[in-house]
C-alpha cells in the first residue's frame, strides 16, 4: 500500500464541516465525511474499512478534494441521453393527474397511463410512452396497486 503524499489547507477541515452542512445528497454527505476522516489524519485505510467505501475509490475522493475543494466530491456528468422526463415535466404531469380527465376528451372518468401519455404529448410536445408514465406516477407513489376482482373462497 502506498503512502498519501497530499498536504491539506489550513481551512480543509472548516470547509469540509461547512459543505456537510450544505449537502443534501446522502451520496456526497458519505464521500465529505469520508474525505474529512482522512483529513483529519485518520489512515484512508481504516476509514475505508469503517465506511461503505474501498479503499480505491477513498482514495479517489481524497485526491479529487485535493485538487479541485469540495466541487471534486460532487458527481460528474454522466454520459448518454438525458432522461426526456424533466422535473418540470413530472409537475406538469402532477398537475393533469389532479385534473378530470373528461375535461380533457376522455371518454372515461379515470386517467390510464396511456391517456395521460396522449395528454402529455399533446401539451408539451414530449412524447412518452404509457410505462415511462407509470414509472414516474408510481415514484411519486401516486399510483395505487390495482387488484382483481375478490374471489369467494369455497366452502
Amino acid at each position: 500500500m502506498r503512502l498519501l503524499k497530499l498536504h491539506f489547507p489550513d481551512q480543509a477541515l472548516p470547509t469540509l464541516d461547512t459543505f456537510l452542512k450544505q449537502t443534501k445528497e446522502a451520496r456526497i454527505f458519505r464521500r465529505a465525511q469520508a474525505v474529512r476522516a482522512v483529513v483529519q489524519g485518520h489512515r484512508l485505510q481504516t476509514v475505508s474499512d469503517s465506511l461503505p467505501f474501498t479503499y480505491s475509490a477513498l482514495r479517489k475522493w481524497v485526491h479529487r478534494f485535493a485538487n479541485q475543494g469540495v466541487q471534486g466530491l460532487v458527481d460528474r456528468p454522466r454520459p448518454g441521453r438525458p432522461p426526456k422526463m424533466t422535473c418540470a415535466l413530472a409537475h406538469h404531469l402532477d398537475r393533469l393527474v389532479d385534473q378530470d380527465p373528461l375535461k380533457h376528451s376522455s371518454s372515461h372518468s379515470q386517467w390510464s397511463c396511456q391517456e395521460l401519455a396522449t395528454v402529455l404529448a399533446r401539451q408539451t410536445g414530449v412524447q412518452l410512452s404509457r410505462e415511462s408514465v407509470r414509472d414516474v406516477l408510481k415514484k411519486r407513489r401516486q399510483l395505487q396497486p390495482t387488484y382483481g376482482p375478490a374471489r369467494s373462497q369455497p366452502r
